[in-house]
């Protein structure tokens, strides 16, 4: 098991309790170890025009396998026309951290 066996997914919610409720269903579908939610503010272009709006992120620590798994179980559980799925590698972390990840999310 390497580091580049983990990934982190990002995406992003309108309302915090989406963002908790959608947390809680990736990972009690052991599609992720945990997740993080936090308030953001994002500027973005949208409909022809830069957009600001407060947004809930959410960031999902999991195994690099379950990456598509879990891309689709967010655009499936998703209200976003085009969700914001970003998956990007761990190159560093705890030995005993990434084996908990690994060891609390599905085979």
């Amino acid at each position: 098991m390497t580091n580049r066996d983990f990934i982190v997914v990002t995406t992003t919610h309108d309302a915090e309790d989406k963002a908790r409720a959608l947390a809680a269903a990736v990972v009690r579908e052991r599609l992720a170890a945990c997740a993080q939610v936090y308030s953001i503010n994002s500027v973005y272009w949208w409909d022809g025009e830069v957009q600001t709006e407060p947004e809930w992120r959410i960031d999902f620590k999991t195994r690099a396998d379950l990456g598509d798994r879990l891309a689709a179980f967010i655009g499936e559980q998703h209200s976003y026309d085009t969700p914001e799925i970003v998956g990007l590698p761990v190159v560093t972390g705890s030995t005993a951290y990434l084996e908990w990840v690994n060891s609390e999310t599905v085979s």
